[in-house]
């Protein structure tokens, strides 16, 4: 649980002014958002391989690609063959 003390030492390590009157609102805040990761700690932690899911990619496969002549036709400017781009220095 977070107290008005740690608030306001972590508003000074900030360097950002609290008033007395916001001190209680952040405080609160604090905690309410610290219950929020206490629920999400034990959800998560619920049943075996909860976390085997997570960011389930598909293998890369190498495809053949675009024709240069379609993809030069689709460009807006070309030049010996090449997509021109603006120049950016």
């Amino acid at each position: 649980m977070v107290t008005e003390q740690d608030v306001q030492h972590i508003a000074e390590l900030a360097d950002v002014g609290i008033g007395a009157g916001e001190l209680e609102n952040f405080t609160h805040q604090f905690n309410a958002i610290l219950e929020y990761f206490d629920i999400l700690d034990r959800v998560e932690g619920q049943g075996e391989g909860a976390r085997d899911h997570y960011n389930v990619l598909r293998e890369d496969e190498v495809e053949p690609s675009l024709p240069q002549e379609e993809v030069l036709r689709n460009a807006p400017a070309q030049e010996d063959g090449f997509i021109k781009a603006p120049r950016v220095m």
